[in-house]
């Protein structure tokens, strides 16, 4: 069956991991980010008729959300997956917390999604959807990392919104799980130094980052079809980690 995707954050990284996965699937990306990359351009030019794209800054909830509504015709296009990948890092000791990052930060990886959330469980009750909702949440929610509290609260603020959604909606048959994610090299990385990484590394069981392309290949299956039965989990993508 045909399905359409919304997902946050596709420009780069693991959200373009994400939609190529969903493309691969023979289903419909309904991007969002703040700018269209030339990575996600191209996903566009290869699929034609596929590929949707709406630029937002995913900061301002309220903008972002009638955005996307009005981009990909809100009420009368369903909705059969969203995947909330998108999210900002505010690294610091918590000692150096400033409030403003710190709101910025939570607003793009807890209050919009969960804005978001809303507008997509409508959505599928209107067209009475039988949806799956994916958030990609972080290891560092269960381990600790120096520097990492901040963006380890949004995560774990996820997981909890997460499995109640799950019992909420379960009923109607529309399924909320996140995918755990282990640390990747990606941009949002970029800035640690070779023997920061290596250090991560050898905490993990397979002493190697987590491949995005694995991660998008769970986002797909928990998409699917043959994930019906699976919904209110945490599952763990980490190169072995926990």
């Amino acid at each position: 069956m045909s399905k359409n995707i919304l997902v946050t954050g596709v420009s780069r990284g693991l959200g373009l991991e994400i939609a190529q996965a969903v493309l691969d699937a023979g289903w419909t990306v309904f991007g969002v980010s703040r700018s269209r990359s030339e990575a996600f351009a191209a996903l566009e030019q290869a699929h034609a008729g596929r590929v949707k794209f709406c630029a937002t800054d995913l900061r301002d909830a309220g903008a972002a959300c009638t955005a996307i509504a009005e981009t990909f015709n809100g009420r009368e296009v369903p909705v059969h997956g969203f995947v909330n990948n998108a999210a900002e890092a505010y690294d610091d000791l918590v000692t150096n917390v400033q409030r403003g990052p710190l709101e910025a930060m939570f607003a793009v990886n807890v209050f919009t999604p969960m804005l978001l959330t809303r507008q997509v469980l409508r959505n599928m009750i209107l067209h009475r959807v039988e949806g799956s909702i994916v958030h990609i949440s972080s290891i560092s929610a269960h381990t600790g990392y120096k520097g990492l509290a901040m963006y380890a609260a949004t995560k774990g603020a996820l997981e909890a919104f997460s499995k109640n959604t799950a019992r909420e909606w379960g009923e109607r048959k529309i399924r909320s799980n996140c995918v755990v994610v282990g640390f990747m090299d990606t941009d949002m990385s970029a800035s640690l130094s070779s023997e920061q990484k290596e250090r991560i590394h050898r905490r993990t069981a397979l002493k190697e980052a987590t491949r995005p392309e694995s991660v998008a290949s769970m986002v797909a299956y928990l998409l699917s079809d043959g994930a019906r039965s699976v919904t209110g989990q945490n599952v763990f993508v980490d190169s072995g980690t926990i």
